[in-house]
C-alpha cells in the first residue's frame, strides 16, 4: 500500500496515535510532503465530510479523525514548502454569549483548520464585543462563525451582527451561523451571510467566501 493510502486510511479511522509515526516514516522514505497532505489527509477529510453530511458517520467519528489529521499535519509542517502550507483565510469562531456548549463549535474549528484556515477560537460564552475586538486586532479575519445550542442564546447572533455594523466592520466580514436550533430562515432573518447545518457545510461555505 502506498504511503498516501495508508495515511488516508489512518485519518479515515481516526488513528491519532499512529499517524505521526507513519507520516515520519513516509517523509524519511522520500515521499512528497505535499502529496501526503493533499492526497492523504485532506482527501480523507473531504470524504469524511461527505459521509458526515449523508448521516453515515457522526460527531465523535469526525472529532477523532480531525484530531488524527491535526497530529499528522504537525509532523508534516516542517517538511512542506511555504506554498503548500499557505493559509487560505482566517476565521474567528465561538459559541455566543450565555451558551457554554462547544462540541459542535470545536468540530467546525478543527475541520476549518484542516481545510487550511487560520483559526481564532474564542471558546464559549463569547460576547459580541469579543468578536468585534478580535477582528480589530486581527484584520486578516474575514469570516466569523457563531454557534448556539440553546434557543435562549440565538439572539446573541443578531447582537453580534449589530455590533459589527455599529463598529463599521460589517462589510469586512462574512458571518456564518450554525447550531442545533438554527435554521436557514433564522439566518436570513438576522441578516447572516450563511448557515451551515453541519460542520462539513460550514467548511464548504467558508471556502466559498474566500473563493468569491
Amino acid at each position: 500500500m502506498l504511503y498516501t493510502e495508508e495515511i488516508f486510511d489512518l485519518v479515515m479511522k481516526g488513528k491519532a496515535k499512529l499517524i505521526a509515526d507513519k507520516v515520519t516514516e513516509a517523509v524519511e522514505a522520500g515521499e512528497d510532503p505535499s502529496r501526503l497532505l493533499n492526497e492523504g489527509m485532506i482527501a480523507a477529510m473531504d470524504e469524511l465530510g461527505v459521509r458526515f453530511t449523508n448521516g453515515e458517520i457522526f460527531v465523535p467519528e469526525m472529532m477523532v479523525s480531525a484530531k488524527a489529521m491535526k497530529n499528522g499535519v504537525a509532523v508534516l509542517k516542517p517538511h512542506l514548502s511555504e506554498g503548500a502550507t499557505s493559509v487560505i483565510g482566517a476565521v474567528a469562531i465561538g459559541t455566543v454569549a450565555g451558551d457554554m456548549h462547544d462540541i459542535g463549535k470545536n468540530l467546525v474549528a478543527m475541520m476549518l483548520e484542516s481545510a487550511g484556515f487560520e483559526i481564532f477560537d474564542l471558546g464559549a460564552d463569547v460576547s459580541a464585543d469579543q468578536f468585534v475586538q478580535t477582528v480589530k486586532d486581527n484584520p486578516q479575519v474575514t469570516i466569523i462563525c457563531c454557534s448556539a445550542l440553546l434557543t435562549t442564546t440565538m439572539a446573541g447572533m443578531k447582537t453580534t451582527l449589530d455590533a459589527f455594523t455599529e463598529a463599521g466592520l460589517r462589510d469586512k466580514v462574512k458571518v456564518l451561523v450554525g447550531g442545533a436550533p438554527i435554521t436557514q430562515e433564522f439566518s436570513d432573518e438576522i441578516g447572516a451571510d450563511g448557515y451551515g447545518n453541519d460542520a462539513a457545510a460550514a467548511v464548504r461555505l467558508a471556502k466559498s467566501f474566500v473563493a468569491a
